[in-house]
C-alpha cells in the first residue's frame, strides 16, 4: 500500500507494525525511525499541504486529532474524498486499538495481531511488577512551562506513571491536559519533577527555570535534586514508543526492579 502519515505518532504506529517501507511521505516532524528521513515531506502536522497529499494518490492517509487544530486536515481529506483513517488515542488501550485498526486496514492479519500482543504483554509485565511495590513516589510531569500544562487523569502519562510504580500528582483531575500554576504544583509537593516540554529537545529545556520559581526550594523534588529532563518524543506522542519511555522512567524510579 501507498501510505501517507500526517503526524509523528502515526508514522511510529506504522513503523511498529513493520510498515515503514510502505510510507510514501510523512509530515515535517516525523523523525523516527531513521529510515523516514529520506521520505518526501508534506508540511507541519498542523499545516499539511493537501494539494501534495492529493497529487500523491495514496491508498491510505493516516490522519490524527491528537493535537487541537488537526481537524482541518481531516475536513480536507473528507472534502477531497481521499481514503483515510483518523486516530485520536488518549490511553495505552486506545493505542493498541489503533494498531489493530491500521493492521487490519493494511491486511497484516496474524502478523499485525502478534505485534499488538507484544505491546500488551509489555504493559502487563510492568503492571504486575508495579503492584509489588510499596513505595510509590509522587511525580509531576510538565508539558509546558508558561503557562504551565500538565497531564491529568485521562492521559497516557498517568497510566505510564502507575506502570512505572509512581503516582501522577494530578491524577485526581478528570482532564487529559490541565492548565495550572506553580502554586498548585507546590501544594501537591512531588517527589520528582519531569520536564517534557512539547516540541522542545532535551538540550533546550532549562531546569533553572523551575529553580527560579517562587518557593521552589520548599518542594521535596528540589530538595532531593530530583528534576529530570525527558526525551519529549518518548512521552508526548501517543505511539508504542511510550513503552520505551516507560522503561526509562521505571528504571529511574526503581532501579533494577522491573528487569528482575
Amino acid at each position: 500500500m501507498r501510505l501517507l502519515s500526517l503526524c509523528p505518532s502515526n508514522t511510529e504506529l506504522a513503523a511498529f507494525l513493520g510498515l515503514e517501507d510502505q510510507l510514501a511521505a510523512v509530515d515535517d516532524y516525523s523523525d523516527w525511525p531513521e529510515s523516514v528521513a529520506s521520505l518526501p515531506r508534506l508540511g507541519p502536522d498542523l499545516s499539511i499541504n493537501m494539494d501534495s497529499v492529493e497529487k500523491m494518490n495514496p491508498d491510505l492517509v493516516l490522519a490524527s486529532l491528537s493535537v487541537p487544530g488537526m481537524e482541518k486536515n481531516v475536513e480536507e481529506l473528507v472534502k477531497r474524498q481521499i481514503p483515510h483513517i483518523v486516530f485520536n488515542p488518549q490511553s495505552l488501550d486506545d493505542i493498541a486499538e489503533d494498531l489493530l485498526t491500521l493492521s487490519e486496514a493494511c491486511g497484516l492479519g496474524e502478523t499485525g495481531r502478534k505485534f499488538v500482543s507484544q505491546y500488551n504483554e509489555k504493559i502487563t509485565h510492568y503492571r504486575s511488577k508495579a503492584e509489588q511495590l510499596q513505595d510509590k513516589p509522587r511525580i509531576y510531569f510538565e508539558w509546558w512551562p508558561n503557562p504551565i500544562f500538565t497531564p491529568g487523569r485521562i492521559n497516557w502519562l498517568t497510566e505510564i506513571s502507575a506502570l512505572a510504580g509512581a503516582v501522577n500528582i494530578f491524577e485526581d483531575v478528570e482532564l487529559a491536559s490541565i492548565q495550572t500554576d506553580w502554586k498548585d504544583v507546590l501544594s501537591r509537593n512531588p517527589d520528582y519533577i519531569f520536564l517534557a516540554w512539547v516540541g522542545v529537545s532535551q538540550k533546550r529545556m532549562k531546569p533553572e527555570l523551575v529553580l527560579k520559581r517562587q518557593n521552589s526550594g520548599s518542594s521535596a523534588a528540589v530538595q532531593r535534586n530530583q528534576i529530570h529532563l525527558l526525551q519529549e518524543a518518548l512521552y508526548c506522542r501517543p505511539s508504542p514508543r511510550l513503552l520505551e519511555g516507560l522503561e526509562h522512567l521505571a528504571d529511574l524510579l526503581h532501579p533494577g526492579h522491573f528487569s528482575s
